[in-house]
């Protein structure tokens, strides 16, 4: 069996502060916002899953439609030694990276969850003789220190995930990448593309109700973690598609005049008939804007491919 090793770098209270930092920020703003990221408890993360199964959801089959196809490519242009894997989850889609990076020393998986990058990282490294699978607690979001590795390296940021950052996040985030390589070292993007109204919002507002359910799951969990009484029948998911920054936002719209009461934050929240919290931003992107960004942070598109409906991308770009 290949070494396995996992690595805490996030303290064990990091997740409980940050919830309560961010619903007290994001109750008390105008207009009232929750970060995506807590949509995902074990029930949600279910949901999720069945999402990327939906027939209007497309952005995950077109992802590893392209894994499938261009793997080889991205392995030749990398040469990477190392993989990191922000927000890996279960590891599902690297796979086809893996079996492509035929030179590859150690696999770095970094999510939240110690329990999924258990499961998964135990699994790959019975799986795949010599591979180095060396798992890391953290916040791909906050700085992040990886374990010493050898190069070339090549960072993956997989699911469109990028788009939940809005501009300025953005922007920081792709600097703190771009700080956490050497040159020469590579990261591989995936960006949902822009493309018809209908398409993007049907994709956020399935017919079978499931995205309906995954965005009102972030009310039960500030109800389980935080003594809340959300009702999360007494809000409608809507999906609403804003042509001037090209992004899909998920809301969760009050239908009546009601007050949510947070005891563990002491407060008291109301909101009013027909009022939105915003829960997701998921931008949507162009292949200069793309490349725009990737250059402000110091990383230097080298590779683009797309699906053959043209509907998301792969970016490679190298370290300047």
């Amino acid at each position: 069996m290949s070494p396995f090793r996992l690595t805490r770098t996030l303290p064990e209270d990091a997740t409980d502060s940050a919830l309560r930092a961010d619903v007290l920020q994001g109750l008390t703003g105008s207009p009232r916002t929750l970060p995506p990221k807590w949509f995902y408890d074990a029930r949600g993360s279910e949901l999720f899953e069945e999402i990327t199964g939906l027939p209007e959801y497309y952005p995950t089959r077109a992802e590893r439609e392209i894994l499938l196809a261009r793997s080889g490519e991205i392995a030749e242009a990398s040469g990477a030694r190392t993989l990191i894997e922000l927000g890996s989850g279960s590891s599902e889609k690297t796979r086809h990276l893996l079996d492509a990076l035929t030179g590859l020393h150690t696999y770095v998986p970094v999510d939240v969850s110690e329990s999924a990058l258990t499961l998964a990282g135990r699994a790959l490294a019975a799986e795949r003789p010599g591979l180095n699978v060396h798992a890391l607690v953290d916040d791909f979001t906050s700085h992040m220190t990886l374990p010493g590795t050898p190069g070339p390296r090549l960072v993956a940021f997989l699911g469109g995930t990028i788009g939940n950052l809005l501009p300025a996040e953005r922007a920081a985030f792709l600097a703190s990448v771009r700080a956490m390589l050497a040159p020469g070292d590579a990261l591989l993007l995936g960006t949902d593309l822009v493309k018809d109204e209908k398409v993007l919002v049907r994709a956020y507002d399935d017919a079978a109700g499931v995205t309906a359910a995954f965005n009102k799951n972030v009310l039960t969990v500030i109800n389980r973690e935080l003594g809340a009484d959300f009702d999360p029948a007494a809000f409608d998911h809507v999906a609403v598609w804003d042509a001037e920054h090209e992004w899909i936002e998920m809301r969760l719209r009050s239908r009546d005049r009601q007050t949510v009461k947070i005891p563990a934050l002491d407060l008291a929240v109301v909101f009013g008939a027909g009022e939105d919290l915003r829960t997701e931003v998921s931008a949507k992107f162009r292949k200069e804007r793309v490349r725009e960004e990737l250059d402000a942070a110091g990383l230097e598109s080298a590779r683009w491919w797309t699906d053959e409906e043209g509907r998301f991308a792969l970016s490679l770009s190298v370290a300047r």
